[in-house]
């Protein structure tokens, strides 16, 4: 019995007939766009008054009621009258929007009538005898003469009900966008084409031509034919329409998945294929440059929106399609910052960013992360990064041998930086310590030797000195973070790396401040009794300022002496007058805009 009743749900007529009725639309070519940007609701719980069929936003929600029970045609009418307000462009401010919503139908009606669609349900009223060839006329003869009694049933919402609703919601905010007009003149077209077709014998009937090419399919076309910087790319992905999918994922424009190489456009959101350019490019561009790998630990949607910064600052410079109606992310003051340059500047301000919206929407990334386990091979020792990374190398050759279109400097360069290894973050140091300390060339000096050739004991011999003094000033300084926050292998890691490097380069002693709730001047160290002096402490906070400000001022430490900072990024905001460099952990950051530089720690 339970099975039974089981199956019953499953294969309940009404949902069926429904749905029926929604396909048929979504393939009408007259109704097919005005539908594929639409929301249909069939809930328990919704707009519709009991005694009413369907009513409709001017979101584009269209709220059917649930315990109606009709055949396909009966919805097909219904469901085309809804979306022929949106179409007719009905939703106007009105002083008797009633009946001006009267009026509405009645054209609707007959409208309907002649295109002879669906079959209208029973209760439905046909005198279509009324003056007036636009809305307009017949509302100001309504308003003055009233609405006759045979001309008040054509609404889909029941008696006295308007079956369109102005609603506020913020769930559908990105629907404002949609050109609703200019979808039913694209269906108007799309019909008129496939009726010539039927005449012409080229379909068997209006709309046989199922394979409905939409703005994103073009978009996606475009790029294989005619781009071939990402033309490899564009065409290993999916692209997925289909505004239900993208409701239940969050989705209010697009996002991207890397591990299932899949690209999610809301058709909800309006836009043509110019803007799809943008967009697909845009996701493209996060999988390509690897962002969703570059993240390392830091915050997800902060991470996305400096990417988006950087990527349509880049796409706007191309002139890649148009920037979509609903907006994007662009600063002209950020020109020619990287991703992780951004990202410093907008974690001093999280409040202000965490109000802005990526393509996805407001407080979500648009790089999904797969559920798969890590990457999967699509070739024999290819993983997808470095697919995703030969795809852009050899498009970037492709599309420079064929003078395809601008393209930015900070994007060939970045391309280019994608087939070359990192540089390890030790290198990157010394290069950094190699500005302040170069190396002390010897002279020659004919001063008595302490020992001499056994075989000319009274002939004195040049040999290579370093001159005098010439050690003296050459230090640096090293503030330590000691909090419990750090960790103590990569502490350990960087202090070897520093001391090595001072041995090398004829550091005799480093002045060390080791800081964390309280801060503990140990004055001039050698360099290899760094690494044993130091000790976690872990007294709950750090306070970097007060060593600086012992550093500045310390009479025994040189004026042009660098400091190096290393820190887990835990602290307060630093005020540092000399030249300097942070030290951090991969994936760590600073809270404020850093003026010196910054290394990441592996």
């Amino acid at each position: 019995m339970a099975n039974k009743k089981k199956k019953d749900k499953k294969f309940d007529p009404a949902e069926r007939n429904f749905n029926n009725a929604v396909n048929i639309l979504h393939n009408h070519p007259m109704f097919s766009s005005l539908a594929y940007h639409a929301r249909f609701v069939r809930e328990k719980e919704s707009l519709c008054p009991e005694d009413g069929w369907a009513v409709i936003t001017n979101k584009g929600v269209i709220y059917v009621n649930f315990n109606k029970k009709a055949e396909v045609e009966n919805w097909v009418y219904v469901l085309a009258h809804c979306l022929l307000h949106l179409g007719f462009n009905h939703f106007k401010n009105i002083e008797n929007f009633f009946i001006w919503n009267t009026v509405c139908d009645c054209f609707i009606a007959k409208f309907l009538k002649e295109m002879k669609l669906g079959a209208p349900p029973r209760e439905f009223s046909y005198d279509y005898n009324f003056r007036g060839n636009s809305e307009e006329k017949l509302y100001n003869y309504f308003v003055e003469e009233g609405i006759p009694n045979t001309m008040k049933n054509f609404g889909t919402a029941g008696n006295n009900h308007c079956d369109m609703i102005m609603v506020h919601e913020r769930e559908y905010s990105w629907m404002d966008k949609i050109d609703w007009q200019k979808c039913f003149a694209q269906g108007l077209n799309s019909a008129v084409t496939s009726a010539v077709n039927v005449a012409g014998g080229y379909e068997a009937y209006l709309g046989a031509n199922k394979e409905k090419i939409t703005p994103g399919k073009k978009a996606k076309n475009w790029f294989v034919n005619s781009y071939p910087l990402l033309g490899a790319v564009a065409s290993s992905f999916e692209i997925i329409e289909d505004n239900m999918i993208c409701q239940r994922m969050k989705i209010s424009v697009a996002a991207v998945n890397p591990q299932f190489k899949e690209i999610y456009i809301n058709p909800a959101a309006g836009m043509d294929e110019y803007e799809c350019r943008f967009v697909m490019a845009h996701e493209f561009l996060h999988v390509c440059l690897g962002h969703h790998s570059r993240r390392c630990g830091r915050d997800p949607y902060l991470w996305n929106i400096a990417c988006d910064y950087v990527i349509n600052g880049w796409l706007l410079e191309m002139g890649l399609g148009e920037l979509p109606k609903i907006g994007a992310l662009h600063d002209i003051e950020l020109k020619g910052l990287s991703a992780e340059d951004i990202y410093d500047r907008i974690v001093t301000d999280i409040r202000k960013y965490r109000k802005l919206a990526t393509l996805r929407g407001c407080g979500l990334s648009d790089i999904l992360e797969g559920d798969g386990t890590d990457w999967w091979n699509i070739g024999d020792g290819i993983t997808l990064d470095e697919f995703y990374k030969k795809c852009l190398s050899q498009g970037l050759q492709y599309h420079e041998n064929t003078e395809r279109g601008f393209l930015p400097a900070g994007l060939i360069e970045e391309i280019k930086a994608l087939s070359q290894p990192p540089i390890p973050w030790d290198v990157e140091l010394a290069k950094w310590f190699d500005n302040y300390f170069a190396p002390i060339e010897k002279v020659r000096s004919y001063a008595r030797q302490s020992r001499r050739q056994s075989s000319t004991p009274d002939i004195p011999r040049p040999r290579w000195v370093y001159p005098y003094g010439s050690e003296d000033g050459r230090t640096f300084g090293v503030l330590i973070d000691t909090s419990g926050s750090m960790d103590r292998i990569l502490l350990a890691k960087a202090l070897g790396t520093i001391a090595s490097y001072s041995m090398s380069r004829d550091v005799p002693y480093v002045r060390v401040i080791f800081c964390d709730a309280a801060v503990y001047d140990e004055g001039y160290m050698s360099p290899e009794a760094i690494a044993d002096k130091v000790k976690v402490k872990g007294r709950g906070g750090t306070i970097l300022q007060l060593g600086i400000d012992i550093l500045e001022k310390a009479e025994d430490f040189p004026k042009d002496g660098p400091i190096l900072i290393i820190t887990d990024g835990f602290c307060d905001k630093l005020r540092i007058k000399r030249e300097h460099a942070f030290l951090l952990p991969e994936g760590r950051s600073l809270p404020f805009v850093p003026k010196g530089e910054v290394f990441k720690m592996k």
